[in-house]
């Protein structure tokens, strides 16, 4: 009867421990999807080099390459003024003295003849446009704005804004502009030798959420930096703060895959948004569909990955932990391993020494493989689902290879761990 009123306080403690165990993961589960968000726009934001390996392959679709070269032809169109030029070119030969009939069929000509003159600037511009001199001059132009995007960002006094009012992030087309005018000119149109420098952007992506960025930077950096740590950090304090960790560890990685998953549907839900939410004078909502794509393509990798991870998680956790299956499927492993090496005893084969080494100190090499898998994890640049699957499957590789290795001591009694 002694017992009773100090079980009651254990009771409490471990009903406490419980909820805040539940509480932390569930919290941890709801802040994975904006800390994966956070690190992605942080990098695209922060990180010049990803953000030229995000839209470098841009230059290479032919939706992108078909709206540049409509955009550069119809600069040159209009800077060269060609409905201008000619006019008066046909004007100056209906007023020579032409017998009516020739005259009004100069004057005629006057539009077949900008539509000709165009279609030639047309593809001439094509043939820059699908060059390989197209993807170095694209991929220049995006590392060009990405640093005076930066450079905005951080506060430089002399940086020129790259973000528009409207949230409309432009590439400078202008080298592409003066290889078409120079293959122009070798072609006869040298009228445009004589030109002023022709101004051409493509605008890659026009949302207010990027002068929100911009207004915003500390908070994306802190966020992108902080955000998953914490995350992860509380599903850990959940586990360890559980009565029966395997199970929470089991929940904790079903929780980071469902909130990827979400993550996922959000994503598919925004690139609809985005698309409806276009002004009327984009002209091709296709181009900036393919460009939506490409820029959040980082993301869709980080969440795939943090749902292997999860299911990852999940797995080790519940084969390691106490169900009837996973000590089942443990026993099936053990005795699996006792016949490999009763075949091997038969045939004069052992690990001798070393084995009985490594069956002795079998929990020690796990915790080794499971924080070397982890670091790798930890210190990789930006995980992908192969990296999690690659990581886990040579982690179990080892374990599996240390416990065919192991050999119980002579008194030693086998049993399934």
């Amino acid at each position: 009867m002694t017992d009773a009123p100090s079980a009651v306080p254990g009771r409490r403690r471990w009903r406490v421990r419980s909820a805040a165990a539940v509480g932390a993961i569930l919290v941890g589960a709801l802040l994975a999807p904006p800390a994966v968000v956070a690190a992605w726009a942080r990098g695209v934001v922060d990180d010049t080099d990803r953000w030229v390996a995000t839209v470098g392959p841009l230059a290479a679709d032919p939706a992108v390459q078909a709206a540049v070269v409509e955009r550069v032809t119809r600069a040159i169109v209009t800077g060269a003024d060609l409905e201008r030029l000619v006019a008066d070119a046909t004007g100056a030969v209906a007023a020579l003295d032409l017998p009516p009939v020739a005259r009004t069929a100069v004057e005629t000509l006057r539009g077949p003849l900008v539509v000709a003159a165009t279609d030639v600037v047309r593809q001439t511009v094509t043939r820059v446009v699908t060059s390989e001199r197209f993807s170095t001059v694209w991929v220049e132009a995006n590392r060009a704005v990405h640093a005076r995007v930066l450079a905005v960002l951080r506060g430089d006094p002399g940086a020129l804004a790259a973000i528009g009012a409207d949230g409309a992030l432009s590439v400078d087309l202008a080298p592409v502009v003066d290889a078409a005018r120079t293959a122009l000119v070798d072609r006869g149109f040298t009228v445009l030798e004589r030109l002023p420098a022709i101004d051409a952007t493509f605008v890659l992506v026009r949302s207010p959420e990027l002068v929100r960025v911009q207004s915003a930077y500390r908070a994306l950096d802190a966020a992108g930096t902080w955000l998953p740590w914490l995350a992860l950090g509380l599903l850990a304090v959940g586990v360890v703060l559980a009565r029966r960790r395997a199970p929470a560890l089991v929940a904790a990685g079903l929780a980071l895959g469902a909130g990827m998953v979400v993550l996922a549907l959000l994503l598919w839900a925004g690139e609809r948004v985005y698309v409806s939410s276009l002004p009327e004078t984009v002209q091709r909502p296709d181009v900036a569909l393919v460009v939506y794509d490409q820029v959040v393509s980082l993301l869709r990798v980080a969440l795939r990955s943090g749902l292997v991870l999860g299911l990852v998680v999940a797995a080790v956790a519940f084969l390691a932990g106490g169900s009837g299956r996973a000590r089942a499927l443990r026993a099936s492993w053990a005795r699996a391993v006792a016949a490999v090496r009763r075949a091997g005893d038969r045939r004069r084969i052992s690990t001798g020494p070393v084995g009985e080494v490594l069956h002795q100190q079998r929990v020690l090499v796990r915790v080794v493989v499971a924080c070397a898998a982890g670091l790798v994890l930890a210190l990789a640049d930006h995980l992908t689902p192969g990296l999690v699957l690659w990581t886990a499957a040579a982690a179990a590789g080892v374990l599996l290879v240390a416990s065919l290795l192991g050999r119980p001591g002579p008194a030693a009694t086998p049993r399934p761990d």
